[in-house]
């Protein structure tokens, strides 16, 4: 239980700092700018990690639980429960802005700015970098080193900052669902669904090969 509290307050402050972010750079004529909105939620999955690493792992992501569990680092019997309350933090975010801003259409959701398959490919490949980063520093079910939050949040800040403008740069399933479903705006969500759990996945396998001796 104090796994999946971990979890949900994590998630919960993830979808929280970093839609919110977006949210009120928005709502106040974009005084935040798409870079501190990058910087944000690079900020906030690295002071989550640092706060819960040592409790549960801090994945705060379904893409991460799931390639933990391919990778033999996380047990299968915990993906399912981690899964859900990942998500369930993640919609108790969108549900707490859209009670303080409730004029607003989107709440953060992730869009394709060009063609859906233009973003698709782009977060498979974030989420691959992504999980490559993160199964190199974090063991699983409990981490972390000493730089293991830091390196996590730089890859996120750098890649929300550079990729953001195309797809969201969401690399996370639960922090792309909780806005759309709240806002209801799900006509892209397969990608942001899909994608991020296919690259985690797909770093599995080139991690081993790289770790080979």
């Amino acid at each position: 239980m104090k796994k999946l509290l971990a979890e949900i307050l994590g998630t919960y402050a993830l979808v929280f700092a970093g839609t919110g972010a977006i949210v009120i750079d928005q709502q106040f004529h974009g005084v935040i700018t798409h870079v501190g909105i990058a910087i944000t939620f690079g900020l906030i999955v690295m002071s989550m990690i640092y706060a819960f690493g040592d409790i549960s792992g801090a994945h705060l992501n379904p893409a991460v639980s799931i390639a933990f569990t391919v990778a033999g680092r996380f047990p299968l019997k915990e993906m399912l429960p981690y899964i859900l309350t990942q998500f369930a933090g993640a919609c108790l975010a969108s549900v707490t802005l859209k009670l303080m801003f409730p004029d607003n259409l989107f709440l953060g959701a992730t869009m394709p700015s060009g063609t859906e398959m233009q973003s698709f490919i782009m977060e498979l490949i974030l989420s691959f970098f992504l999980m490559l980063v993160i199964i190199n520093v974090a063991s699983g079910s409990k981490e972390q080193g000493m730089f293991a939050g830091l390196a996590i949040g730089a890859v996120v800040a750098l890649e929300a900052m550079f990729a953001g403008p195309v797809c969201g740069a969401s690399m996370n399933p639960a922090r792309s669902f909780a806005p759309a479903i709240v806002s209801g705006h799900l006509e892209h969500i397969w990608i942001y669904l899909s994608a991020p759990v296919v690259g985690a996945v797909a770093a599995v396998p080139v991690f081993r090969t790289l770790k080979q001796k």
